[in-house]
């Protein structure tokens, strides 16, 4: 066996036996040993502060550093939590139970076009415990086919891989899937899909919590060649562990728009669906994740604030 796959199992190996512990650990007790990670995380280790503080004090220029603090350690609170939720998903949620931990809003529009002879394109975002709420979809008897990027590690990757698709979630890979959504499409099937990822400098630049930010030109395409109405999805936690919100924030439906949208408006569209969700409960948002990368040149980084600071103002006139 290569050292890479033995170092790869190894971690498999550690990361089974924290999930058995956490299994067998009430969520009571895992809400509390959370907080105490999220402090060591946030205050303590400062692992990737830098970068949280940052992206914090763009999004809310307003808080002052003590208050990016808290908030920065909530979100860290939020991340941990959300591990034990997903390790406890499989037995605390089943078709008969879930009405006790789940509530919904306005998710007749999303049955409606999952029932409908249409293709639809569920969109979420790095928000809340998006894990368990595919897991949940699947179970309420809606799978998705869902687009995501393979784990770097073999072994982690199958076993998660295998709790995505328990309750009939199929799993695409991000790489070299066009064949395939192409098929879900013309199907009329249900596409999922995680829209704050970013694009690289090719992608479409539209402003995210007050600073540019790229997203993936295909999510607009598949909409717009194939007719698929857009549904933001979204589960938010409402209360103590494993208690959700799960709602539908908007839908965007090219068969009954006023006027067709191009790529840069729905892009524009979705990416406010996804700032108003964040806006409302920012502690369950991912600002660990590098969202606004921005590897192009100087010139250009330039050139587009100024351009979306023109539209804003000329949106507010």
């Amino acid at each position: 066996m290569r050292p890479k796959l033995v170092v790869d199992y190894l971690v498999y190996l550690i990361v089974r036996l924290f999930i058995c512990t956490v299994q067998a650990t009430p969520l009571s007790v895992c809400a509390q040993v959370s907080k105490f990670l999220a402090w060591l995380a946030s205050d303590v280790l400062k692992i990737r502060g830098k970068l949280v503080d940052s992206n914090l004090a763009h999004a809310f220029p307003e808080l002052s550093p003590p208050e990016r603090k808290k908030l920065a350690r909530r979100s860290w609170y939020h991340l941990c939590l959300m591990v034990c939720e997903i390790a406890h998903a499989p037995r605390k949620l089943h078709d008969t139970n879930w009405h006790k931990h789940i509530t919904m809003r306005n998710i007749h529009i999303q049955i409606e076009q999952a029932l409908g002879r249409r293709p639809v394109v569920v969109l979420l975002g790095h928000f809340g415990n998006f894990e368990v709420m595919g897991y949940c979809t699947g179970m309420l008897g809606f799978p998705t086919y869902t687009v995501a990027r393979p784990l770097d590690n073999p072994f982690l990757h199958k076993w998660l891989e295998e709790f995505r698709s328990s309750t009939g979630q199929i799993i695409l890979p991000k790489q070299g899937s066009a064949p395939y959504i192409e098929q879900v499409l013309n199907q009329n099937g249900t596409l999922a899909l995680l829209c704050d990822q970013n694009a690289g400098p090719k992608g479409c630049w539209v402003e995210f919590m007050n600073r540019p930010a790229s997203y993936h030109k295909a999510i607009s395409v598949f909409s717009m060649t194939s007719g698929a109405p857009l549904v933001f999805l979204y589960m938010r936690r409402t209360g103590g562990p494993m208690q959700f919100e799960f709602g539908v924030e908007g839908i965007y439906d090219p068969a009954t728009a006023s006027e067709a949208k191009g790529v840069k408006e729905v892009t524009q569209w979705y990416n406010e669906m996804l700032e108003r969700v964040v806006r409302r409960d920012p502690e369950q948002y991912w600002w660990v994740h590098n969202r606004w990368k921005d590897e192009r040149p100087a010139k250009k980084r330039e050139q587009e604030a100024k351009r979306l600071a023109a539209e804003k103002v000329a949106a507010a006139a």
